[in-house]
């Protein structure tokens, strides 16, 4: 805040306790009003002035003006606003500011204070609320909801004694767990009758699984009140025949409409990743059919030795409609082959072959291992630790008799056949952890104790050099290593000194022949899948 201007003019043209300038009385010092410059008069009418308080004639007037003179006398000397921008620093220059801070202070004295106004939140509805909201809302009703609070018809709204139905009504029904197809024809609205004869139609075709679509058509009432008939009825029972119950002639009559199926079997193939199981379900393989291919890799090859950079690569029978629909993606069967590349080039290769659905590489087909003799040199690599007889256990501490022969070999080495025969056991037996003893007919058994994995099942034929296990350290053990035992007519002997003659040395060469060109044959299929 600043005052400008020249203070002697101010203090020179003031007229203090005067309405209108320009008017002395007797005795007034006229030189104190410096008259200042003025246009040309215009001529106009003269209104006469009304007279100031100080020109009256009253008593208490006159000591008014009095009063007022001795204040311009006393003030004339004084300059009451000073122009801070002259005389800077100067002692008249310090006055005019503090009469600015005496100014000012009374205006900060009285300024008003400002503090935060916080407004009364908004109460937040309870639930009682809310579903009182809700039930009162119009968007249920939009999505078909008969549920809510209903209100009192205005005169505004005109009730109906009937409302018109249309002739035929369209439904779509999928059939859910635990439901039957009786119920569900039922809860559309079918009469009785019908839902009886359609249930007697379907059961041959057998029983729909969950899931199933049905398409329904409904047509008009005989009666108001009374279920409405079944026009039609379509589904799928499989995804290669079509079902359709149509009404004709006053009855229902099943119509059968077979699809068209490509039988052409499909070949996955994709990187393996740090989940095999998860890269082929991602790459479109069943989950059936997925276990089936984990299985078959199982017999020859452990899974650790599998990289993420490596592929899978399976070929499964499959079977799809024809007829363009998006609802069925086809079937899938059996699997028939099973491999895994490593850059690019096959690391396994697996088919199934036999009437008895065994997959074989070519080269346990071709019977290439230990040709020499009908008894593999050891069933698994590694070196003999324990002899066959009598020995101190070593966990518990007292000699008996040790019925076999061990082998060491570093954890998830896998475990060959010695030769060909059928599992006829596999789990946990006791002190030799996990257990798989095959038949190999004539009396001769042979067992594989302390494994870590068992690669095959109960029933199972295998083939000389075939995968069965993974060593390991379960049971009675100390160590990683496998427990080879060797019985005949269910008597143990030590197995070094048994020689087995074996059941094929060499494969018909036609059969081999034949084997290595459906393997092509399978391989050359189309690609599907994450690099298909």
């Amino acid at each position: 805040m600043a005052f400008t201007g020249s203070d002697t003019a101010l203090i020179e043209a003031r007229s203090f306790g005067r309405a209108r300038p320009g008017q002395e009385g007797p005795g007034q010092p006229g030189a104190r009003r410096v008259p200042l410059p003025k246009a040309a008069p215009e001529p106009q009418a003269v209104i006469a002035p009304r007279p100031s308080l100080r020109d009256l004639s009253h008593p208490l007037a006159r000591r008014w003006d009095a009063w007022c003179r001795k204040v311009e006398a006393r003030l004339a000397g004084r300059a009451l606003a000073i122009d801070l921008r002259e005389d800077f620093g100067g002692r008249r220059w310090f006055g005019g500011l503090a009469r600015l801070a005496t100014f000012a202070m009374p205006v900060l004295f009285l300024l008003p204070g400002f503090v935060s106004f916080e407004a009364a939140p908004l109460p937040l509805p309870g639930d009682g609320e809310a579903a009182e909201f809700h039930a009162q809302a119009i968007r249920p009703l939009i999505a078909g909801g008969a549920t809510g609070r209903h209100f009192a018809a205005s005169d505004m709204v005109a009730r109906l004694d009937s409302v018109p139905e249309r002739a035929t009504i369209a439904l779509d029904a999928v059939l859910g767990e635990n439901d039957d197809l009786a119920h569900m024809l039922q809860r559309l609205g079918l009469a009785a009758g019908d839902t009886g004869a359609v249930t007697a139609m379907v059961a041959p075709l057998g029983t729909p699984a969950p899931g199933t679509r049905f398409a329904v058509t409904l047509g008009p009432r005989a009666a108001a009140g009374e279920p409405r008939p079944l026009l039609a009825l379509t589904f799928r029972p499989r995804f290669d025949l079509d079902v359709t119950i149509a009404r004709q002639g006053g009855g229902l009559t099943l119509i059968k409409r077979p699809i068209p199926v490509d039988a052409t079997p499909e070949h996955i193939v994709g990187a393996a990743g740090m989940s095999l199981y998860r890269s082929a379900r991602a790459a479109g393989a069943a989950p059936e059919t997925v276990q089936a291919y984990l299985q078959a890799i199982d017999q020859y090859l452990p899974f650790e030795a599998i990289a993420p950079s490596d592929q899978f690569e399976l070929v499964v029978s499959h079977k799809k409609a024809l007829d363009g629909s998006a609802r069925t993606t086809g079937q899938d069967g059996e699997l028939l082959y099973a491999g895994v590349l490593r850059d690019g080039k096959p690391l396994l290769q697996v088919m199934r072959w036999g009437n008895d659905g065994n997959f074989f590489t070519p080269e346990a087909l071709a019977g290439a291992a230990e040709q020499g003799s009908g008894l593999l040199a050891a069933p698994v690599s590694g070196n003999i630790t324990s002899w066959f007889g009598l020995r101190r256990h070593p966990i518990l501490g007292y000699v008996r008799m040790h019925a076999g022969v061990d082998f060491a070999a570093t954890y998830g080495t896998p475990i060959y056949a010695v030769t060909d025969g059928v599992v006829s056991y596999a789990g946990w037996h006791g002190g030799h952890g996990n257990y798989v003893r095959l038949a190999h007919g004539g009396g001769i058994d042979t067992g594989y104790g302390h494994m870590s994995r068992i690669a095959v099942g109960v029933g199972t034929r295998v083939a000389r050099g075939q995968v069965i296990g993974y060593v390991g350290s379960t049971g009675l053990s100390t160590g990683p290593h496998l427990h080879y035992e060797l019985f005949r007519g269910g008597q143990p002997v030590d197995p070094l000194s048994i020689r087995f003659v074996p059941h094929h040395t060499q494969v018909n060469p036609q059969e081999l022949a034949s084997f290595r060109t459906h393997m092509h044959q399978l391989l050359a299929l189309p690609r599907v899948g994450a690099n298909g």
